[in-house]
C-alpha cells in the first residue's frame, strides 16, 4: 500500500454532510487492520471531536499550534504528536498550507499501558 500526497490533497474538500458543511477535511489513503491512515488539511477552523483510538500526526506543511492534554505545542513540518484516544485536541493559528498526516490504530479506547 501507498499514498501519494498530491492525490489526496486533490481530494480534500471531500463530501459535504451535517457534520462537514463545508466538505470533509480528510482524505482516506488506506487501512489495514485497526490502523487508517488519512491526510487532514482544515479550512479556517479545526472542529475535529476527541477520537475514540489513538493517534499520531506527522506535519506535513505549515505552522501553527495543537493544543492537546492541557498543553499548547507549536509545530512545524517534520513534526510528530501522539493523542491518545479520548482526549481533546485542535490546531490552532496554523497557516493556509497546513497539512497533517494522521494514522489512527489500536482498539476502541486506545492502548493501554
Amino acid at each position: 500500500m501507498n499514498a501519494r500526497l498530491p492525490d489526496l490533497l486533490a481530494r480534500i474538500p471531500g463530501p459535504v454532510s451535517p457534520t462537514w458543511p463545508k466538505g470533509e477535511p480528510f482524505a482516506i489513503a488506506f487501512q489495514h487492520g485497526s490502523m487508517t491512515v488519512e491526510l487532514y488539511r482544515p479550512a479556517e477552523r479545526d472542529t475535529q471531536a476527541p477520537h475514540d483510538r489513538d493517534e499520531l500526526y506527522f506535519i506535513v506543511s505549515g505552522t501553527g499550534t495543537l493544543v492537546h492534554g492541557g498543553r499548547r505545542d507549536a509545530f512545524a513540518p517534520g513534526d510528530v504528536f501522539f493523542v491518545p484516544a479520548g482526549q481533546a485536541h485542535r490546531f490552532v493559528d496554523f497557516s493556509a498550507d497546513f497539512a497533517t498526516w494522521v494514522v489512527f490504530y489500536g482498539p476502541e479506547g486506545g492502548e493501554q499501558p
